[in-house]
This record gives structure tokens, C-alpha cells and sequence, in this order.
């Protein structure tokens, strides 16, 4: 019986492809075996970065799974973008979803919204997939920075055709703007686009209620919109109800 030649071309080739074979085998049940587990874990992110936009942070798995349950309501999902109905010490809150792009790649955000006055901010958070550490990365890093959304007016007065909510590098207008990250124009910029698209389905559902004078639409969008609305009649009944 000749002896196996373990130099020849066939041999090699042979070999290798059995050990891809058996690799790519481990590397399939391993990816199987742990998918549930890396699939909760997103989730878990998901819910905490949401809870983050309403304020409450430094929350463990467990709690964050607990106190998710307890604030947020209602799912919805309205051409793609997610928005979640909240309840957050006795007052109703309304979560968006957001995507846009930032410097070196995409950046994602949920921004809170109630009403206080008009569409006004609750609290925010941002989060990147490759901005570059101490400048755009602050996006996320920053709580101080994200915290000075909070209270910022959506819109000008009852302009609700634009979003006056904007990232900026001088504040002129300190009712709507935030002064955008030191050294991080470009994902500033990013973050400012995302607002925009982000938070177009407000604005259009007040601007249709604004038009329509509407008192119950004004009230499912917000009740600004019919205490600004030029009808009289649906102001009348809508501070009637």
C-alpha cells in the first residue's frame, strides 16, 4: 500500500476544503445558537435608547424591561418610521423615531415630544455607527449635550409648515435651536436633516388639522393647533369639550 503523499497538490486541496467545511459548519450553529439571545439584546438597546428620550437613564436590564412596560403604550409604525405613545408621570408623551446620515456613516435618534404650549420637547437621544470619538461621537456620548433639546419648541408659533426644531452654529433663535457639537459640523449637520424628516409627520397631522379647523383632529394632534385655528366655530366647541 503506497504511503499517502501529504505534499501533493490534492492532498492540500482536499484538506483545506474538509477544515472550511467543518469551520463554516461551527460557525453557522454558533451564529444559530446565540441569534436569541443577540436579537434580546438589541431589543433591550432599542427599549433603553427610547427610555433615554424620556429621561430615564441608568436603568439595569431587568428595569429597563419593567419600566418600558410601564411607560409606553402603544406601538405604531407610519411609512417606515416607528412611534411609540407613552405615559410618563401622568402626562402623555409621543416618542419618534429618526435616521439619518452623519459624517462617516449613519446616525439614528428618538426624540420625545409633548405639549407644553405647542409641540415641545421632552428629551432626546442620538446614537452613530462611526463618528469619530470626542467630536461627532458626542452625538451620543454627551448626555449634557442632548439635554439641550429639552424644552425646545418644534415649531415657530403655529407655523406648522416648517420644523423650526434645528441643530445650528450660532443660535439666533434660542426658543428652537441648539448650538451644534464643537468640532462636528458635518454630523451636526446630519443630525439637524434627521430632525427635519423625523419629525414631518407632526408636522403635516397639525398643519391638516390647522386647515381643516378640526377640533377633534386638532385635539389628536395637539390642542394648540385648535386654540390657533381661525375658525370659531371649532374653537368655540373644542374649548366647549
Amino acid at each position: 500500500m503506497s504511503k499517502l503523499n501529504t505534499n501533493s497538490n490534492a492532498y492540500i486541496i482536499l484538506y483545506s476544503a474538509i477544515l472550511v467545511v467543518i469551520v463554516a459548519f461551527l460557525l453557522a450553529f454558533v451564529f444559530k445558537a446565540l441569534k436569541p439571545m443577540q436579537d434580546a439584546n438589541v431589543a433591550l438597546d432599542v427599549k433603553k435608547q427610547i427610555l433615554y428620550s424620556l429621561n430615564i437613564r441608568n436603568l439595569d436590564g431587568a428595569e429597563a424591561e419593567a419600566k418600558y412596560a410601564e411607560v409606553v403604550k402603544e406601538e405604531k409604525e407610519e411609512n417606515g418610521q416607528k412611534i411609540y405613545l407613552c405615559h410618563v408621570d401622568g402626562e402623555e408623551v409621543c416618542v419618534f423615531s429618526m435616521k439619518g446620515m452623519g459624517l462617516w456613516g449613519g446616525i439614528s435618534g428618538y426624540v420625545a415630544i409633548h405639549d407644553q404650549d405647542g409641540p415641545t420637547v421632552y428629551g432626546a437621544y442620538f446614537n452613530h455607527e462611526g463618528e469619530t470619538a470626542g467630536l461627532g461621537a458626542e452625538i451620543k456620548d454627551s448626555q449634557a449635550w442632548q439635554e439641550k433639546f429639552v424644552g425646545k419648541k418644534v415649531f415657530k408659533g403655529s407655523d406648522y409648515e416648517h420644523v423650526a426644531l434645528s441643530v445650528v452654529k450660532k443660535v439666533d433663535d434660542a426658543e428652537t435651536q441648539v448650538d451644534c457639537v464643537t468640532g462636528a459640523t458635518l454630523t451636526s449637520n446630519g443630525v439637524d436633516a434627521m430632525l427635519k424628516a423625523g419629525l414631518a409627520p407632526l408636522m403635516q397631522q397639525l398643519h391638516e388639522a390647522a386647515e381643516d379647523c378640526s377640533c377633534e383632529a386638532a385635539k389628536d394632534s395637539c390642542q394648540a393647533a385648535c386654540e390657533d385655528c381661525s375658525c370659531e366655530a371649532a374653537k368655540d366647541s373644542c374649548q366647549a369639550e
